[in-house]
């Protein structure tokens, strides 16, 4: 689903280079729960960056689905994501103006989806929302942000959902409803997670597990 070659991230730091991913080459398989964890400044979310086509690697190729996606210009990155890749983040990102149906329902129907009405409700079931859905982001805890931020993540069927730190704005409860979902996620849908993480307990959760610790891949499991 996702393979990475020999993938290097590096940048002008004044007037010296400074390599905040070095070489990297992995594969990450259709349906696998893969946790990329490690300390602040380790390269993690770089790393999450670089899959997403939000960044382009100094060397190296990145391949999601078939599609070398090093090779693509900015508008066939942009329907790349919109076809094949969720993303959650650790602030929700959540429009403030809009209820959590409409934070779920609107990106559908800017996309063409069929029916993007029922599709919002089954998805705001699909995390446990049924009763929140006409709330605004100032009206849910946290926790409930984040999943309606999930839930929008899922709103084009993505293969791959990528997740940068998605327990690090929660208390530990919520949290674990989070982890929890995207497990459920990952068996029911057979999506492939790609979790970023600097919980160790987290990360031991996953199918696999990536440990980078300045720039460098110190662990695989």
């Amino acid at each position: 689903m996702i393979e990475l070659q020999d993938v290097s991230k590096t940048v002008m730091s004044g007037s010296e280079p400074l390599t905040i991913l070095h070489p990297l080459t992995m594969t990450i398989p259709r349906g696998q729960f893969i946790a990329i964890a490690g300390p602040s400044g380790s390269g993690k979310s770089t790393l999450l960056g670089l899959i997403a086509g939000l960044d382009a690697p100094t060397s190296g190729e990145v391949i999601v689905d078939g599609v070398n996606i090093t090779k693509l210009d900015e508008d066939d990155l942009a329907r790349l994501r919109g076809e094949k890749i969720g993303f959650v983040f650790q602030f929700f990102h959540l429009i403030p103006s809009l209820t959590a149906y409409e934070n779920v329902a609107v990106p559908m129907e800017i996309a063409g989806v069929a029916d993007p009405r029922a599709r919002a409700q089954e998805l705001l079931e699909e995390v446990g929302l049924t009763g929140r859905a006409h709330h605004y982001p100032s009206q849910l805890s946290g926790g409930e942000q984040q999943r309606v931020a999930l839930a929008r993540a899922l709103a084009n069927d993505p293969p791959i959902v990528l997740a940068d730190e998605p327990t690090g704005n929660l208390d530990s409860t919520n949290g674990r409803h989070i982890m929890d979902l995207l497990h459920q996620i990952n068996r029911a849908r057979g999506t492939t997670i790609v979790l970023v993480t600097h919980d160790a307990e987290l990360a031991a959760g996953a199918d696999a597990r990536l440990v980078l610790r300045d720039g460098h891949a110190v662990e695989r499991v």
